[in-house]
């Protein structure tokens, strides 16, 4: 690890060879080659026609690979020596985000764009140190050819992904996360907010102990959570629903839910009662209008119903707690 980030055991950019940087230049493009297939994977099955996009810049990397590598095979022979973009001090590095499920098209997209970015650099200092005319000529040609590909994603995109199709692709990515995270969370939220009202608030009237109250709050909102986390969960697998990974939702339902009741929980670590019940208090009013907020930003539910139903839910909860805690 340290290795990594210090650079300890790394060559330097200018202690290469010609050879060597060619041949780094053949694993570069292995590399993206990959990584734009994997985009293209990942992409396939929602989102086919930007897949397309992806297919055909790893091609254009496959048709750069054979040029070094015939370029090679003619100067330094058929034996490429093993040099990878790790192997040097200081040169870019690629993120991992072709691992993750599900890509988002825009920064999938946008991630392409910077790896040309990053290979135009590269080609363009590796001509620098190289006095081959002919190595000089193929980096400097790869160079111009990486630099008219930052925006190969959108002339692809143009081709392959008319506007209508990429509008339909982005409603649809935003539809995705609004059923797989926001919806579940949302859920979450109101439930560990409004439902452990109640029994918080009626523990703190009615002992006026400020531990005894965080105590129940902690254990309600744990409880909640794990209840709502693993309901959600269990009770649709998504694959019929189209509400994506039940695993990811029951994340996000169970920690939303924890997050609700915590909020007003956690100011009874204050040992006077009075403060912690007044800051208790004003959580409450900020946990509402984020609720109401949220279904008014991603469920389109006009602001003021949003309000009113949120507002008015909790205020009858949280008098419900106080005049049981008061009997």
């Amino acid at each position: 690890m340290l290795s990594r980030v210090f650079g300890f055991g790394r060559r330097a950019f200018d202690s290469l060879s010609e050879q060597e940087i060619v041949a780094l230049a053949i694993s570069s493009e292995e590399d993206d080659a990959r990584i734009y297939r994997a985009y293209a994977d990942g992409l396939r099955d929602e989102f086919p026609q930007s897949a397309k996009v992806f297919d055909a810049m790893a091609e254009e990397e496959d048709g750069h690979r054979a040029s070094l590598i015939e370029l090679h095979r003619t100067r330094f022979g058929e034996r490429i020596p093993l040099i990878r973009r790790e192997h040097v001090r200081g040169y870019y590095e690629r993120k991992p985000d072709w691992l993750v499920r599900p890509l988002g098209i825009d920064k999938v997209r946008d991630q392409a764009e910077e790896m040309e970015r990053q290979a135009h650099r590269f080609y363009i200092e590796a001509a620098k140190r190289t006095s081959d005319a002919s190595t000089r000529k193929l980096l400097g040609d790869l160079a111009a050819a990486e630099q008219g590909h930052e925006s190969l994603a959108h002339r692809l995109g143009d081709q392959l992904v008319p506007e209508d199709v990429r509008d339909e692709e982005r409603t649809s990515e935003r539809r995705q996360f609004i059923l797989t995270y926001v919806q579940p969370g949302l859920a979450g939220l109101m439930d560990g907010s409004v439902s452990t009202l109640a029994p918080i608030f009626a523990a703190a009237f009615a002992t006026q102990d400020t531990w005894q109250t965080f105590l129940i709050g902690l254990s309600a909102s744990v409880g909640a959570g794990i209840s709502m986390g693993f309901t959600e969960a269990a009770h649709d697998d998504g694959k019929l629903s189209g509400r994506g990974s039940p695993l990811k939702r029951g994340l996000a339902s169970g920690i939303m839910t924890a997050v609700g009741g915590l909020g007003h929980a956690l100011p009874y670590l204050i040992p006077h009662f009075w403060t912690a019940t007044t800051v208790a208090a004003i959580v409450v009013f900020f946990e509402l209008w984020a609720i109401a907020f949220i279904q008014n930003r991603y469920m389109d539910t006009p602001f003021l119903r949003a309000t009113f139903q949120v507002v008015l839910g909790g205020a009858l909860v949280f008098a419900a707690g106080v005049l049981i805690g008061n009997a």
